[in-house]
């Protein structure tokens, strides 16, 4: 058997993973009681990926309050019971020797759509709501929001806070903020939607306000917390948009601000643009900012294969890996990859040993 960097723990702020393949954050829209409270399928979809060996299983973009949501089916972490209905998900997770993450978000104006058919704003006699948005400029095919004012902005920081402080009491090992998809905190960080004219819009550091905030009050709530970024590293927009020099400036400022590691991905503010979608068509984008910010990060983006995934962590253009796709048709990528790799484990489970794939 081999070694592989790929399968080499990683530590962050105290916290092991047992190797560099992670799961991303994914979407299930499967609340039908529209109560943020997670449920059977959470505990099967999240743990089928730790039982399959992942380093890292990271829950979907929780909303950290009700109107945060992207849709009415999302999760959340806004009250008490929500908290308490994560815990079993969270143990089973620890129970499979993986680390537990979950990705804190505000879709902003992107919030209030309609699940799965990729609809606009849902109406609020459809059980929508009212959205919020550094501008009153709405995304392409959606309801105009309402521009965030000083209180609205001061409720939000408030909320990411209080949402932090129920994931540690959940049992999370790992936060993630959500600044990337066109969801609230980038939409402050682009000029492409943020055209306010006060200290959160205009120049790089007033629209990156917002996010410092965001984590100097998580950092205040949970000090010990390994703090994960996720990024839109580009928003395929051109010079109007935001770009890879922005998203490495402001990464370095959020490591100042306590950020351990980030999540770089692309894309989701605007519409029209062209994506040059094929395998790991972003990993140059994380590439790029672990070169200029220096921090630590992974890289996503249709990374679908063992060795494609070994060489990113191996050629250090990353120091892990987020897988989504892939992980959905494969839940047990990370057994495979280490067979694939020539890597011994020991963490097959043992109702499934029988499945060993031959030395």
């Amino acid at each position: 058997m081999t070694t592989s960097p790929l399968f080499e723990p990683i530590t962050v702020r105290g916290v092991t993973a047992r190797n560099r393949i992670w799961v991303a954050p994914m979407c299930q829209y499967s609340i039908d009681a529209r109560d943020g409270v997670p449920g059977a399928w959470h505990l099967a979809h999240l743990g089928s990926f730790a039982r399959g060996g992942a380093g890292l299983v990271m829950a979907e973009a929780t909303g950290v309050s009700p109107e945060a949501r992207i849709t009415p089916e999302d999760t959340g972490i806004w009250d008490d019971a929500q908290r308490d209905a994560w815990r079993p998900i969270v143990d089973f997770i620890h129970g499979m020797g993986a680390v537990a993450a979950i990705q804190l978000a505000h879709a902003g104006r992107k919030a209030s759509t309609y699940s799965f058919s990729g609809r606009g704003t849902m109406p609020a006699e459809e059980g929508g709501w009212e959205t919020v948005a550094p501008s009153a400029e709405p995304f392409p095919g959606y309801g105009t929001p309402v521009a965030l004012d000083a209180a609205g902005i001061r409720k939000v920081v408030d909320d990411f806070a209080a949402a932090a402080r129920r994931s540690v009491d959940a049992g999370f090992d790992v936060l993630e903020l959500h600044a990337a998809h066109g969801y609230l905190l980038h939409q402050f960080l682009s000029p492409l939607s943020n055209h306010r004219e006060d200290e959160f819009g205009g120049s790089l550091e007033n629209r990156a306000r917002l996010l410092l905030q965001v984590i100097d009050a998580v950092r205040a709530e949970v000090p010990d917390a390994p703090l994960l970024v996720r990024f839109s590293a580009t928003d395929w927009a051109g010079d109007a948009g935001w770009d890879e020099a922005q998203t490495a400036t402001v990464a370095g400022w959020a490591a100042e601000h306590g950020a351990d590691f980030f999540d770089i991905s692309t894309g989701g503010n605007t519409t029209g643009v062209t994506i040059p979608v094929a395998p790991g068509y972003q990993v140059p984008f994380a590439e790029y900012v672990k070169e200029h910010a220096k921090v630590a990060l992974n890289a996503v983006g249709l990374i679908t294969e063992p060795a494609q995934a070994e060489a990113v962590v191996a050629e250090g253009r990353a120091d892990a890996v987020m897988l989504g796709r892939e992980m959905l048709r494969d839940p047990h990528f990370a057994l495979r990859a280490a067979h694939e790799l020539g890597v011994e484990i020991d963490y097959w489970p043992k109702q499934y040993d029988r499945a060993r794939w031959a030395a």
